[in-house]
């Protein structure tokens, strides 16, 4: 689902439902997009249940070199949740899929997953294919949906991704035409350098959807952020998002889809509906052990429409078994906010050493000794991040955060 120009992923499908005017509020449904369905994660169900119209969780994944990858849920999570659900097929893009030879495969493949879900007890309401293709490959795409429509159950509704990269496609009306429901991704569909989410750009893009939709269409926007590691030539080396993974070089950027900002867009949209727009699917349902992706309570908090209160306070603490002290951020707030750029050490107070962690480095100016933010990220809310020591000869030691 994490797309960039390189590693492009698509975004979520709504459901058919209320016309998208001004006087309906916008729906709201949720991935779940972990491979791993852990307690953590049947809590972050519960606790979002009630402002979630439908749950889309990924079943399966049909990776660039034909091999599936299934996912086995938490069966009695999802009964216990009874709302029907959207069951998403991720199709990697760089796969030639549409191939006749492989159709009956896939289809096939699809089938069987549906079987299965249906059989546990779920109430599997729609399909939803998840596939980042390249716009010259839209044609074989749509023959591709076609097909696979054709061989869904009765009353099953079909749902795709799109990118804002597929809008200047003249291919783009067809395949629209086929699917009942269609969610635009406007969170990291760029180069990593131009950040995950711009609000400027999305809503250009959002405005242009807008004038090909032909039904109620959806959009997907982000609860996370994630890390982009760069290879000495400066190519992606390797994208963190979801899980953590052993980092491939010492260049890294954080990239951060802050509350704040995606809080601000809602309410734009809410004002200014784009036509058509019947509603949001986030991207992912954040868990308590998922650390890119925001904390439950600044989640509820958006969900809700309720004003966003970080209070962030810098403490120094003890140090266990040592001399120095600990620089300790904390968030004592309902929301997270994104990590100060600079916390600033009093020169009185003589730090004779020290240093930064976690994403901060100890730097001097002609002003004296300061913290350096080195990587972008968020403070979860009721949180708190080390990111340094300091042993100084004062035992006051006054700092501040600057912006």
């Amino acid at each position: 689902m994490l797309a960039f120009s390189l590693l492009s992923g698509c975004g979520g499908s709504g459901q058919s439902a209320l016309p998208a005017t001004t006087n309906h509020p916008l729906t709201q449904d949720a991935y779940i997009w972990q491979r791993q369905w852990t307690p953590s994660l049947a809590q972050a169900m519960q606790v979002s249940a009630s402002h979630i119209r439908r749950w889309h969780a990924l079943a399966a994944e049909l990776d660039a070199r034909g091999r599936w990858t299934d996912i086995t849920p938490d069966w009695t999570a999802l009964k216990r949740d009874g709302r029907p659900l959207v069951l998403t097929v991720r199709i990697e893009g760089q796969l030639n899929v549409f191939k006749e030879a492989d159709l009956s495969a896939i289809r096939q493949h699809i089938s069987d997953l549906l079987a299965r879900w249906r059989a546990a007890g779920i109430v599997v309401a729609g399909l939803e294919i998840d596939h980042d293709c390249a716009s010259a490959r839209l044609p074989g795409y749509a023959s591709f949906l076609g097909t696979l429509r054709a061989a869904l159950p009765a009353g099953m509704s079909l749902s795709i991704t799109a990118l804002p990269t597929w809008l200047d496609s003249p291919a783009l009306d067809a395949l629209l035409a086929l699917p009942d429901e269609v969610v635009l991704q406007v969170h990291a569909v760029l180069n990593p350098r131009q950040g995950l989410f711009d609000p400027k750009r999305a809503r250009d893009w959002l405005d242009k959807f807008s004038r090909r939709a032909q039904r109620p269409w959806y959009v997907a926007l982000p609860t996370y952020g994630t890390r982009v590691a760069w290879s000495p030539d400066g190519r992606i080396a390797n994208i963190e998002s979801e899980s953590t993974t052993l980092a491939t070089t010492a260049v890294m950027n954080e990239l951060v889809a802050a509350p704040q900002t995606i809080a601000g867009f809602v309410a734009q949209l809410e004002r200014e509906r784009p036509a058509q727009l019947a509603g949001i699917v986030w991207f992912r349902l954040p868990t308590d052990e998922d650390a890119r992706a925001w904390s439950l309570p600044t989640w509820l908090a958006v969900l809700q429409r309720q004003a966003l209160k970080p209070d962030l306070q810098l403490q120094l603490q003890p140090a266990p078994d040592s001399v120095a002290r600990n620089v300790v951020l904390i968030n004592a707030g309902n929301a997270d906010i994104a990590l100060p750029r600079v916390l600033r050490i009093n020169p009185a107070a003589a730090c004779r050493s020290g240093d930064g962690i976690n994403g901060y480095a100890l730097e001097s100016d002609a002003q004296g000794r300061y913290l350096r933010r080195t990587r972008d990220g968020l403070l979860r809310a009721g949180r708190q991040r080390n990111v340094g020591w300091l042993n100084c000869q004062q035992e006051s030691v006054a700092l501040h955060v600057e912006p």
